[in-house]
């Protein structure tokens, strides 16, 4: 992996349910533990944005977007699962 390279991860929620904030609350802390200091994370609420939607082709919510580095990836729910999602970014965890 380029040290350099700045991971683009977009959280599509709708409102503050537990399920989006438990998606959001799990995001922060593997970013934080496996992409410190090289993520960039823009939370779009859907009931605020519902536009947004389309562009990335979300149709249930919580979404997690990863637009970089590609390949493009989806995951959706809550989060809750570290490992599946790791995977899922291909992100290589940090061993503690």
């Amino acid at each position: 992996m380029n040290m350099e390279e700045v991971w683009e991860l977009k959280l599509y929620i709708a409102g503050k349910t537990i399920k989006s904030q438990t998606a959001l609350r799990n995001l922060k802390k593997y970013c934080e533990e496996h992409l410190k200091g090289k993520y960039k994370l823009e939370v779009i609420d859907l009931l605020k944005k519902p536009q947004l939607a389309e562009g990335d082709q979300i149709f249930a919510v919580p979404t997690l977007v990863k637009k970089v580095p590609e390949p493009i990836r989806k995951i959706i729910g809550d989060l809750s699962n570290e490992e599946k999602v790791l995977v899922g970014l291909n992100i290589v965890p940090i061993k503690k």
